[in-house]
C-alpha cells in the first residue's frame, strides 16, 4: 500500500502532515476510517469532514484554512491539498481501482471464433466465444471479454476494454483508451425509411446506412447504449466523450469531444453535439439540431431548436407535485387557447382601455 508521501508526488498535491502513513484505499467521509482517504469539494459538507474518521483527506487551500480556523485539524490525519479536489480523488481513485481489478492474460480462448485474415496482437485477450469477423484489426492490450462480436473490418485501438455481449458491427472505428459496457451496440443501422405510399397501398422504403461508427480516444460508453450507423457519412463520438446507460445516438450524429451524456438521452439523427457540453439523463433532441460548445441541458429537457450561443444552460422540466394540484394545471394549461383568444377580442373591442 502506498505511504501519503508517495501519493502527494504521483498526483501533484502539496501534503500537510506525516508523509510515511499508510493509506489502503478511498471511503466517503461518513464512512471512512484511519487507513482511509476521503475529499471535500463542496463546502457544504465541512462539518462532516470535521466529524469524519478518514486518516486523510483531499481538499483545497480554503477548506483547510476552515477546518484550522475551527481548531479542529488532527494531527493524525494528513491532508493534500489540490487545486481541484474532485478530480484528484477520481485519479487517486483510478490507482487503487486498478491495483484489485481483474487481470486479463494475453491470448485466445479455444472457445473464440477468430477469422485467419483478422490482425490480433499477442498482447490481446479474446475471451471465450467471442467472434472475430475477416479484415478485423485490434491495437495492443486490447480486451474482449466473452462473447463480444466484431463485424468485418471493424477497428480497435490499443488498451481498449470491451465487455460481454457487445456488439459492434462491421466497419465501425473504436479508439484508445476507451471502455465499452456489456450490451452495447454499435453501428446498428439507422432509423431511414423513405414513405411511398398511395390511395391503393404502398410501403416504407428501407435507405441503405452505408456509414459507420468512429468513437475517438479515451470514450466510455455505457451498457445497453446504442449508437446507430450513419446513413452516408458517419456517425461521430469525439475524444474523451462519456456516454451513460441506456442513450440513443442515431444515425449521423456528431458529438463532440469531452461531451458527457447521462442515462436514457435520445440525440436524433443528423444533430450536432458541440464540445464539452453535459447532457442531463432523459433529456432529448429533435433531429438536424446544432448545439454550441459549453452547452448544459438539463435532465428531462427536449430540445427542438439549435442552440448557438456557447455556454448556454437549457431546462424545460415542469416540476414535480401532488397529483390534484398537477390536474388544476394541467386543466388551466388545456384552456389557455381560450382564454388568449378571449384577451384578443376584448383588444378589439376596446383597444385603448
Amino acid at each position: 500500500m502506498p505511504s501519503a508521501i508517495e501519493l502527494a508526488e504521483q498526483f501533484q498535491a502539496s501534503l500537510v502532515g506525516d508523509g510515511s502513513r499508510i493509506l489502503r484505499g478511498l471511503a466517503p467521509l461518513e464512512g471512512a476510517q484511519p487507513e482511509h482517504i476521503s475529499f471535500l469539494s463542496n463546502p457544504l459538507y465541512r462539518q462532516q469532514a470535521l466529524a469524519s474518521k478518514a486518516g486523510a483527506l483531499i481538499l483545497n487551500q480554503a477548506d483547510l484554512s476552515y477546518l484550522q480556523d475551527q481548531g479542529r485539524t488532527s494531527t493524525n490525519r494528513v491532508y493534500f491539498l489540490s487545486k481541484n479536489p474532485y478530480a484528484t480523488f477520481a485519479r487517486m481513485a483510478q490507482w487503487f481501482a486498478r491495483q484489485g481489478a481483474p487481470q486479463y492474460m494475453p491470448g485466445v480462448s479455444p472457445m473464440a471464433v477468430v477469422h485467419p485474415s483478422a490482425e490480433i496482437p499477442s498482447s490481446c485477450h479474446i475471451g471465450p466465444f467471442v467472434q472475430i469477423g475477416p479484415g478485423v484489426r485490434l491495437g495492443e492490450r486490447v480486451v474482449l471479454l466473452g462473447q463480444v462480436s466484431l463485424g468485418e473490418n471493424a477497428v480497435i485501438g490499443d488498451d481498449t476494454l470491451v465487455y460481454p455481449n457487445v456488439s459492434i458491427y462491421h466497419a465501425c472505428v473504436i479508439g484508445e483508451r476507451c471502455i465499452i459496457h456489456s450490451g452495447a451496440v454499435i453501428g446498428a443501422d439507422g432509423f431511414g425509411f423513405a414513405p411511398d405510399f398511395s390511395a391503393h397501398g404502398g410501403e416504407w422504403v428501407k435507405i441503405p446506412q452505408t456509414g459507420s461508427v468512429c468513437i475517438g480516444h479515451d470514450a466510455e460508453i455505457g451498457a445497453c447504449t446504442t449508437i446507430d450507423r450513419g446513413a452516408m457519412a458517419n456517425t461521430s463520438i469525439g475524444d474523451g466523450c462519456k456516454i451513460d446507460n441506456q442513450v440513443q445516438i442515431a444515425h449521423n450524429v456528431i458529438v463532440g469531444a469531452h461531451t458527457v451524456i447521462a442515462g436514457c438521452a435520445a440525440i436524433a439523427g443528423s444533430t450536432t453535439i458541440g464540445s464539452f457540453c453535459v447532457i442531463g439523463g432523459n433529456a432529448n433532441f429533435a433531429g438536424h439540431l446544432t448545439i454550441a460548445d459549453r452547452t448544459t441541458i438539463s435532465g428531462g429537457t427536449a430540445v427542438i431548436r439549435s442552440i448557438t450561443e456557447s455556454g448556454t444552460h437549457l431546462t424545460g422540466v415542469f416540476p414535480s407535485m401532488p397529483h390534484g394540484l398537477w390536474e388544476k394545471n394541467a386543466a388551466i394549461l388545456r384552456g389557455l387557447d381560450k382564454i388568449r383568444q378571449r384577451i384578443r377580442t376584448l383588444e378589439k373591442e376596446d383597444p385603448n382601455p
